[in-house]
């Protein structure tokens, strides 16, 4: 004989009731498509990535489209680390030299991109893996930095080798993609005007991507609450304009300018809305979505 536990209708309620809750913004987002950016802590466990590949397909099950752009630094760090290569940053930003490149697209195009590919395949959807090589998706541009020498105060233009921002954006393969059940996932590679290859911060790209198909929503990914005031409150609503005042006032500092700064310029070229969302916790993709109140801080125009 079955015994039922007696907590279980009130657990079978619950989740009815959150589905239930959930009908009003599955129905706004049909048809829509949300740039995930994904990485941070999230990308190196492996139960946190099968939960984002089952919440990724929940997405695109109920009519919304997906496209995930990756990152991969700490896994590049710790390649070149076995290979004895040494690496630096400026501002961020890792100098890309000719040999390095090559392990940076190996690692991005290759081992990280195919995991996560995997891991939505094996949950029981469809994915596939591209780099922005691919049917000249990214075209990417040479960047440099400017530093200033600490002794002597003088600015200099520091050449970063093969690292790269996005110059243009061919979404046509992506276009093509919405028409069927496929996921693309995306890596950060560009191709420059010479054939050249470019490592390129995966947050620039998925705002630049955001921005070019206008999509609903951006989304990063991260191991961070979210937007935090100077006394650690989470922000949960901002501007454009606010988010530049916030900048200037030194609130918003360090790792997340450069997040804040895709965030703007992808709300202000097309993007509906941009989040930031702490990726370490569990089906924030999903609350974010369809509840009344979210989670992280959302970057829009305002109503």
């Amino acid at each position: 004989m079955k015994h039922r536990d007696a907590k279980t209708p009130e657990s079978w309620l619950k989740t009815a009731k959150t589905l239930s809750e959930a009908l009003p913004y599955m129905r706004q987002f049909a048809g829509e498509t949300f740039v995930i950016k994904y990485g941070g802590h999230a990308m190196g466990e492996e139960a946190l990535l099968k939960q984002f590949a089952r919440d990724v397909i929940l997405l695109k099950q109920v009519g919304i489209n997906p496209v995930v752009v990756h990152g991969g630094g700490p896994q590049i760090g710790k390649m070149l680390e076995r290979l004895k290569m040494k690496s630096s940053f400026v501002q961020g930003l890792r100098v890309t030299d000719a040999a390095t490149v090559e392990i940076v697209e190996m690692v991005l195009s290759g081992s990280i991109n195919k995991q996560i590919v995997s891991a939505i395949n094996e949950a029981g959807g469809k994915a596939i893996g591209l780099s922005g090589k691919d049917a000249n998706l990214i075209r990417a541009k040479h960047v440099t930095r400017k530093v200033k020498d600490p002794d002597s105060n003088i600015e200099r233009v520091l050449d970063l080798g093969f690292v790269g921002e996005p110059e243009a954006i061919d979404p046509d393969i992506l276009d093509t993609l919405y028409e069927s059940d496929i996921i693309p996932v995306i890596a950060p590679i560009g191709l420059g005007k010479n054939g050249e290859t470019y490592n390129i911060n995966a947050d620039t790209v998925a705002g630049a991507i955001a921005a070019a198909i206008e999509a609903k929503k951006l989304v990063i990914l991260t191991d961070v609450a979210g937007l935090l005031d100077k006394e650690g409150n989470l922000i949960s609503q901002l501007t454009p304009k606010e988010a530049r005042k916030l900048i200037k006032n030194g609130t918003i500092t360090g790792g997340m300018i450069p997040k804040i700064d895709t965030c703007v310029h992808a709300v202000e070229n097309g993007c509906a809305a941009a989040h930031i969302l702490d990726g370490r916790i569990a089906h924030v993709l999903l609350v974010e979505t369809f509840t009344e109140h979210g989670v992280g801080t959302m970057l829009w125009e305002g109503a």
